[in-house]
């Protein structure tokens, strides 16, 4: 129950009944009350001295009487100049905890009949996923289950940046410095091998410049890796069948990173089979003189009298870029699914794409180009600075994953919080803690902002990070057992003068659930409900601290007690389970 609703519908009833005028479609302003006054909601009264013919004051006075004198849940009111600040009785906040506890799905939004594509993680075969992959792919992750929570129909996608000039440098190392190595017989990941070859490509490049004083486009390794793209696209079997075995060891790589991680899709994309879309679509506005073609033989599109520049979509040999196979796949996409909105996760050195993309795409008569949406998030930068693909300088997601469990299990030795638990709850333990350190420090950051990544401070069981929230629920779930009992759901409070402020105060914390979860949803950050799972389970310690809960003599009191943790921890698991993160019984 809403007490911002609630309230709104009761002025309507005070407008109709004090002023003879019906309320509906009358803008009634509803808001939190200000700190520094007393009130649980405001009702702005400047929109209703149409009908009341009144001052502000005058009006917040007479609406607030028929109120406090109609309304048996409201307590007090008082009004400041031409806000009438309400003061909701304990009443009122029993009955709502009540509703919460006895709703499964609490925080479930409504079915919205709308259907939301969401693309991330997008890697390309030529590395290994990296740290800048592990915020693409959590940040899609959650947002599609934050979506999915707003009611939404949700479409999970993946497209593989599986050809082009980049996998073409891997090819070309690994037969001329490979001698035959495979991930069997050098030990590594598929995707670990194939990425070191892209780093050795560059490494080569760079000492042919040096002896032939050169530019890279002019090295003959760099047009030897462009040659063997134009055979690739010509379909030559030699150069298909190498590209067939070397991304096949890259996508046995890639399922390894993504089950460590939880991530999963409903259908994953490959360029390889969707730029022939594009190209097809490339003729079509050819055709209708959206784009033209070159001397040289290669495609633009002009984009100056819009304020941009001029786009290339086909090259001169007759290749695509990646603009030509984004136009194809977006078209199929929405051909197929009948997309009401399609969110690409993409960091911030896109933002211009995606703008040349939907535009383009409105040129060719594609009004649904309007409904797509570039999550647009900032990059991830380390202590020692940014991270470089092509020199290798890049903090491997697999080493970083490792990296997490070492240092969450020493931490956990450390202070001591293995007490009892076999080995193999150990392991389980360390694992959820290592992905829930890194998931929630990544996640609670605003995606649109750059991030710096520390793994020692993301780990930390005090303050803002995931082992804090996921300790907060063992401690829970630890009073629940010393109580034995498993799942208490009460009406509340019989007495509701027992009910103590700080219980008002976490009841309205954990009625804003589903609100948070809408405003997330609307501002596409997940970082909102990741913060407010912290502030929830922030407010649980102080109340633990404060209140008695297992010594409370009151058995009433002490049941409708457990309830409310009960309730927490439920809460904590259904945002957290928004992020992706788990969390354990017990620690």
């Amino acid at each position: 129950m809403n007490q911002e609703i609630f309230i709104s519908e009761r002025v309507k009833e005070a407008v109709k009944s004090l002023y003879g005028a019906s309320a509906e479609g009358m803008p009634i302003q509803m808001q939190a009350t200000r700190k520094e006054f007393e009130g649980d909601v405001t009702a702005v009264m400047f929109p209703l001295l149409k009908v009341s013919k009144k001052s502000p004051e005058a009006t917040g006075e007479e609406v607030g009487a028929w109120l406090k004198a109609n309304t048996p849940e409201i307590e007090s009111y008082n009004v400041v100049k031409g806000f009438l600040n309400i003061k909701i009785s304990q009443a009122f906040w029993n009955s709502v905890f009540a509703e919460i506890a006895s709703t499964e799905d609490f925080g479930q939004g409504a079915p919205s009949g709308k259907t939301i594509m969401v693309e991330y993680s997008s890697p390309n075969t030529n590395k290994p996923l990296h740290l800048g992959h592990i915020r693409n792919n959590l940040l899609g992750s959650s947002v599609s289950k934050l979506l999915a929570a707003n009611g939404h129909n949700v479409i999970k996608v993946n497209l593989v940046n599986d050809r082009g000039i980049h996998i073409c440098k891997s090819m070309l190392a690994w037969l001329k410095r490979g001698n035959g190595e495979t991930p069997a017989s050098s030990g590594k990941k598929g995707d670990h091998l194939v990425g070191d070859y892209y780093v050795l490509f560059n490494n080569m490049l760079k000492e042919e410049c040096e002896k032939l004083g050169c530019e890279d486009k002019d090295a003959p390794i760099m047009k030897e890796a462009q040659e063997m793209l134009f055979k690739w696209e010509s379909g030559d079997k030699e150069v298909v069948d190498l590209w067939k075995k070397m991304n096949g060891w890259v996508y046995e790589g890639f399922d390894e990173t993504y089950n460590r991680l939880g991530i999963e899709f409903d259908k994953i994309y490959y360029e390889s089979q969707t730029y022939l879309l594009g190209k097809a679509l490339v003729q079509k506005g050819l055709e209708a003189g959206v784009f033209e073609k070159m001397e040289d033989g290669s495609v633009w599109c002009d984009l100056t009298a819009d304020g941009l520049d001029r786009k290339l979509l086909l090259r001169s040999d007759g290749t695509s870029v990646y603009m030509t196979q984004d136009l194809g796949t977006a078209e199929s996409r929405y051909s197929e699914f009948k997309l009401d909105e399609i969110i690409y996760v993409v960091g911030n050195e896109q933002n211009y794409h995606f703008q040349v993309l939907k535009l383009i795409l409105k040129k060719l008569g594609f009004d649904w180009s309007d409904a797509i949406y570039h999550l647009s998030y900032g990059m991830v930068e380390l202590p020692e600075g940014k991270m470089k693909s092509r020199e290798g300088t890049v903090v491997d997601a697999d080493d970083l994953l490792d990296k997490m469990y070492n240092t969450a299990k020493e931490t956990s030795l450390e202070l001591g919080k293995m007490d009892g638990m076999s080995e193999e709850e150990q392991h389980k333990l360390f694992e959820m803690l290592s992905l829930g350190a890194l998931k929630y420090f990544i996640i609670k950051v605003d995606p649109r902002k750059t991030m710096l990544f520390d793994p020692r401070e993301s780990i930390d069981f005090n303050g803002n990070t995931g082992p804090f929230i996921q300790y907060t629920h063992a401690r829970i779930k630890s009073i629940l057992r010393k109580a034995q009992v498993s799942d208490v759901v009460v009406k509340g409070l019989e007495d509701t003068s027992k009910l103590l402020d700080k219980e008002v105060s976490i009841i309205k914390m954990l009625n804003n659930f589903p609100e948070k979860i809408k405003e997330g949803g609307d501002a596409h950050s997940p970082a909102v409900v990741a913060n407010y799972a912290y502030d929830l389970a922030k407010e649980f310690n102080q109340y633990y601290h404060d209140v008695s809960i297992m010594r409370e003599e009151d058995e009433q009191v002490r049941m409708f007690r457990l309830s409310l943790i009960c309730v927490i921890a439920k809460v904590l698991t259904k945002a957290m389970g928004i992020l992706g993160i788990e969390l354990p019984e017990r620690m």
